[in-house]
Order: structure tokens, then C-alpha cells, then sequence
């Protein structure tokens, strides 16, 4: 501590030294003297004037210039197009303000901001000819905020005040607004009472008689959506929400009846849930539609995807023992909900394939004839088992022949000991394709061993490994940026399992990769 003193004392020392002879060299050189000081208070006094001249082209010189050129050009060419002032920023008005507070002093800012509160007094003449009295008022604001002149103002002003009391008033729209709620017409045209107390409010805001009676509709309103939500009218309740919401997001019963509203969608999804589990298919599916009626829900639509895997299941089970009547019925109640399901595309190749099946048995034949037949099927049977082609190509997989086989002769022992030979070498194909996540021809063999054995209760949980394998391959290589992949990935295993518990997770990831 003693020593910074001490070097504190010395710098101190020093800088008095200089300053005393700096003083010696200043009278040495004359400048001490009444004409040097002079001298030098003409010099300040020439360079304030300078300064004074000059101060714009120096500020301009100084002060880059890109910036306020760049608004200026943009709010000019917002002028041109009409947009004179605009929430979002980008209206005449506002950039020219922003050029002005980088420079208050140009004048070629001043003349803009004149010429745009000039083009929003024409603006509102010609509303106010148009007889758009709310735009004309919103015009004439514009103009006097930007400081018009009076005697352009006022005229256009007492137009206005005359043509708001005249036959379309205040008054007037107040009367036709109560008349209108007093009839149980609140909303559903422009003479009804929300849109003519919201014409009023476009004149008045705080006119106290039309908030109170907006205020009174909309909670009649609300009344109607608590309601449409009691009996189960999902579908109305949500849309009188909604219109609630677009006059006033901030109603003080709103919060409740959304309340409300969100109980009774969730009753619903899990009637939906109750239903499908007990296998009531057309009940569960009702109930999932008029949750998804209500707006966009993903545990319904998940709901719908299972039940149209159930509705494919039962049409593949049905066509089997040729029922194909309802196997179609089956079949197209699965189209309405899942249209693009692959799963679909392969229960109508197999209902195709049991129809001609059907058709092949149906042509009397000898016996010696099908049993040439027979031994040609089941030698092309073995010869596509080899190939491992359980299902493709469509006409000569293993699947295709023993099907037709099974229709010449279905108490053969034959074909029972292929069937008996395909179905467990299709569950080998899975379970080795799963191991070398060769996932496309996994999802292959899947598909034989639902079209041999479609009511296996094994198919499950083979469902559920291959969806879940689809995931977790999808997320490692979504974590290295592949998210074209990903979407693949996950499109994959909402067709094969849309019931996987990981898939909500996994599509929330890729939902945020894709933003």
C-alpha cells in the first residue's frame, strides 16, 4: 500500500514538471498576450459561423444516409399504393416518421408527411361520397394527426357529423341494434344487433349504451353455446365460441364457458374410447367426428385412424369367408375415415384376391384338370417362398398362390401344410427384418401375416414393434437434420400403429424441425 502512494506521489510530481514548463513554452511563444487571445476568439467565433452555414451538409456528410433514403423511398411507394398508414408498420405515415426521427429537420420529409395527411383527405372524400361513413372518419383522423390544415378539415368533418345524424345516425343504429336483440337476431346478418352496435362503436367508442347492450348479446350468446355443449352439439357450441371471439376475446364469461365447452369434448373422446374398446366401431366413430367438428383434436383423430385399422381387419376377415357385401361395407366405412391408408390399399388387393378366388372355384373343372392345377400352384407357391415374395409382386407372391390354391382345393393337406409353412415364415421374415432395420420390407412381411392370419391375436404387438422401430429410427436420423426422413418415419407408424404411445411425442419434434 505504501508503495502505490509513493509512485502515486512521484506521478503527481511529474505532471506538475510538465504542466509548468508547457506554461513557460506558451509565454514563450507570445500567446499569452492580449492579440493572441484575440486572435484565437476570432478563429472560435469563424469556425461557430462555419458550423452554423454548413451544419446540414456536415450533419450529411456525417450521418449515413442509407437509412433514411431507404424509408423514404419505401414510404413513398406506400403513398402511391394507398396504404397511408398501417398497424404492422409499413404505411406511409409511419416510415415517414421513422425518416423523421432520424431527421427532423429535412424538408423532403416534412413535404411527404404533408402529402400523405393531403392523399387521406381525399381519401375521405371519397369514402364519405361512397357513403363509407366509418372509413371516412378513420381518414379524417389520419389527417388531423398529421396536422392538415383547418380549412380543409372542418368542412369534411361537418359532412361527416351531418351525415351520421342523418339517416343512418347514431341514434338510428342504436334503435335498429335493440330491435334486432329484442327479436333473438344477434348476429347472423349485417342488420342483426352485434354488427350494427359494432357500427355505432366504429363512431363512438365509448357510446356506453351500445357497449352495454354488445356486452348483453354476447353473454346471450355465450348462454346459447353453454347449451349447444350440454346436449352435445359440439359443432355449434364451438362456432358460437368462436363469434364471441371476434367481437370481444376478452369477455368476462367467455373463460367459463370455455370451461364448459372443454369438459364436454372431453366426455366425448373418452365415449369414443369406451365404444371402440367394446368394439362398437360406428358409435366410436360418431363420437371422435363431432369432437373433430368442434376443431382440429388429435386423440380423435388418432381415435378414427384405429377404428378404421379395425374397420380394414373385419373387411379382411369377412372377404375370407366370402362375405364380401360386408366386407365392402367394412371396407368403405375404413375409406371415409383413412382414405390414404396403406393399410387400405392391402385389404382391397386381398378382398380382390378372395373374389377371384371365389370366381376360380365357382368354373366346374375335372378332377384331373385341378389337380394339374394344384401341383402348378404349390410348385410356383415353394418357388416364391424361396424368393421370399410373400405378398409382392400382386399375382405371383407366395400369398397369391396358395390363395388360389386354397380356392381349388381348400381341404387338401397340401395346402393346409403351406399355410401352416407360410404363416410362421412370415413372422421369421418380420423379426429378421427388424434386426437389420430393413423397415420397408419388415412392414411387407407384416402385411402377409395379416392377410394369412388377420384375426392373430400376435398381430398387436408385432404392429406396435415395427411402429415403435419406425420412430426410433426416425428420431435418430431427425437428430442429424433428416427431416424429409422423419416425416416418412413418422407417416409410417401412424399407419401401421396409430395407437403407439410414442408417436405424440416424435410428431411434436418433427412439427417443430419443419418450423
Amino acid at each position: 500500500m505504501e508503495n502505490w502512494r509513493q509512485r502515486g506521489q512521484q506521478g503527481l510530481e511529474t505532471f506538475g514538471d510538465k504542466l509548468r514548463l508547457y506554461g513557460r513554452w506558451w509565454v514563450a511563444r507570445g500567446w499569452n498576450s492580449p492579440r493572441a487571445w484575440r486572435s484565437i476568439a476570432i478563429g472560435v467565433a469563424g469556425l461557430a459561423l462555419v458550423l452554423a452555414l454548413f451544419r446540414q451538409p456536415l450533419a450529411d456528410w456525417l450521418w449515413p444516409e442509407t437509412k433514411i433514403q431507404k424509408l423514404l423511398d419505401e414510404g413513398r411507394s406506400a403513398l402511391r399504393e394507398g396504404r397511408l398508414s398501417a398497424a404492422d408498420g409499413h404505411g406511409a405515415r409511419e416510415l415517414f416518421e421513422a425518416a423523421a426521427a432520424l431527421d427532423p429537420d429535412r424538408s423532403d420529409i416534412r413535404n411527404a408527411l404533408a402529402q400523405t395527411a393531403q392523399a387521406a383527405l381525399a381519401q375521405a372524400r371519397r369514402q364519405l361520397q361512397a357513403g363509407d361513413r366509418e372509413a371516412a372518419a378513420q381518414s379524417l383522423a389520419l389527417a388531423r394527426e398529421l396536422q392538415a390544415p383547418s380549412a380543409d378539415i372542418d368542412p369534411l368533418a361537418a359532412q361527416l357529423q351531418q351525415a351520421v345524424r342523418g339517416h343512418d345516425g347514431i341514434e338510428q343504429l342504436l334503435q335498429q341494434a335493440e330491435a334486432a336483440q329484442a327479436q333473438g337476431r344477434l348476429d347472423d346478418a349485417a342488420d342483426a344487433a352485434l354488427p350494427l352496435y359494432q357500427r355505432v362503436l366504429a363512431l363512438q367508442p365509448d357510446k356506453m349504451q351500445a357497449l352495454e347492450g354488445r356486452d348483453e348479446v354476447l353473454s346471450d350468446l355465450l348462454t346459447q353455446a353453454t347449451r349447444a355443449a350440454d346436449r352435445g352439439d359440439l359443432a355449434a357450441a364451438a362456432d358460437l365460441l368462436q363469434r364471441v371471439e371476434r367481437y370481444d376475446a376478452g369477455h368476462a364469461n367467455l373463460p367459463a364457458v370455455k370451461a364448459v365447452m372443454n369438459a364436454a369434448l372431453e366426455q366425448r373422446r373418452q365415449q369414443g374410447e369406451r365404444d371402440l374398446a367394446r368394439g362398437r366401431l360406428q358409435r366410436a366413430a360418431s363420437a371422435f367426428q363431432q369432437v373433430l367438428a368442434a376443431g382440429e383434436d388429435p386423440a380423435a383423430r388418432q381415435g378414427l385412424q384405429r377404428i378404421a385399422h379395425a374397420q380394414v381387419q373385419e373387411a379382411v376377415r369377412l372377404a375370407a369367408d366370402f362375405q364380401f357385401e360386408a366386407a365392402d361395407r367394412a371396407l368403405q366405412h375404413a375409406r371415409e375415415l383413412a382414405p390414404d391408408s396403406a393399410e387400405l390399399a392391402a385389404a382391397e388387393q386381398a378382398v380382390q384376391r378372395a373374389r377371384q378366388a371365389r370366381q376360380s372355384m365357382e368354373v366346374p373343372v375335372s378332377a384331373a384338370e385341378r389337380e394339374r392345377r394344384l401341383k402348378a400352384l404349390l410348385k410356383q407357391l415353394e418357388e416364391a417362398e424361396a424368393r421370399q415374395q410373400w405378398l409382392l409382386p400382386p399375382g405371383s407372391s407366395a400369398y397369391d398362390r396358395f390363395k388360389a390354391a386354397q380356392a381349388l382345393a381348400p381341404q387338401d393337406p397340401r395346402v393346409r401344410r403351406a399355410a401352416a409353412r407360410i404363416l410362421p415364415a412370415a413372422r421369421t421374415c418380420l423379426d429378421d427384418n427388424l434386426r437389420g432395420n430393413r423397415l420397408r420390407a419388415a412392414r411387407t412381411c407384416l402385411d402377409a401375416w395379416q392377410a394369412l392370419a388377420p384375426t392373430d391375436p400376435a398381430l398387436a404387438a408385432a404392429r406396435r414393434r415395427l411402429a415403435q422401430r419406425w420412430i426410433a429410427v426416425g428420431s435418430e436420423r431427425l437428430g442429424g437434420g433428416d427431416t424429409a426422413f422423419a416425416e416418412q418415419a413418422l407417416a409410417q407408424a401412424q399407419q401401421i400403429d396409430p395407437a403407439t404411445p410414442e408417436i405424440a411425442g416424435f410428431s411434436e419434434r418433427v412439427r417443430n424441425a419443419l418450423r
